[in-house]
């Protein structure tokens, strides 16, 4: 019987990403081939469920209140047996580490080619975990830090290593054009990872999430 190629649902909250990853793997059309699209969390649960695929490859941070970590474990919850790919921009070994917790069966960086992506997904498909290397080796690395009580501040509370420094830096009342600068970052990343930490230290705003991080003592 000749192998059928890979269903996938791709979901990123850019239009213009999806259209990028349609016309990557339309050169590997015997292998994969992509069954649906969606530009937010909302939009995949109700496609992936009426879909099917073999595979759903999703951004990790999607517009709106639900992230793709969050989708992903929604997925998964949903069905156990669900593959769930997060393709993402961050090479930050703490979303891999919440990827995996949230079930994703792969963490690969938006920087990888049509090839190895393909690879990968016929990887997790056939019930493997696909990481991307580098990140792999990374991640070893700091789960032996992590197992001797070494981390960055914040960790217990989900935040990656960037995420913690920019925390600081609204400890210490700087703007996000002034983090942006120290960090040698883009203002509307700094932006991202404002609305990032809002979201796991569970406030609203600025002067609450400082709050949080002295009450915890994060930074001591």
């Amino acid at each position: 019987m000749v192998n059928q190629p890979l269903r996938l649902v791709l979901v990123d909250d850019h239009e213009m990403v999806i259209e990028g990853l349609k016309a990557l793997l339309a050169r590997f059309r015997g292998r994969v081939r992509v069954v649906g699209q969606a530009v937010s969390a909302d939009a995949a649960e109700p496609l992936v469920a009426a879909l099917d695929p073999d595979i759903v490859v999703t951004d990790v941070r999607l517009r709106g209140s639900v992230s793709g970590l969050d989708l992903c474990r929604r997925l998964v919850e949903a069905n156990p047996d669900r593959r769930v790919v997060l393709l993402s921009a961050y090479d930050d070994e703490q979303y891999l580490f919440q990827a995996l917790r949230a079930g994703a069966a792969g963490y690969l960086l938006k920087s990888v080619d049509g090839e190895g992506l393909v690879r990968h997904l016929e990887l997790v498909a056939s019930g493997e975990t696909a990481l991307d290397p580098t990140m792999a080796g990374r991640a070893v690395a700091s789960a032996a830090r992590l197992q001797a009580g070494e981390f960055w501040p914040g960790a217990r509370f989900s935040l990656t290593q960037r995420e913690s420094e920019v925390l600081k830096f609204l400890v210490a009342g700087l703007s996000n054009r002034a983090i942006a600068g120290k960090l040698v970052l883009g203002e509307e990343t700094v932006k991202s990872h404002v609305r990032a930490i809002f979201r796991k230290l569970e406030v609203n705003d600025r002067a609450s999430a400082v709050a949080v991080a002295l009450r915890e003592g994060i930074f001591l």
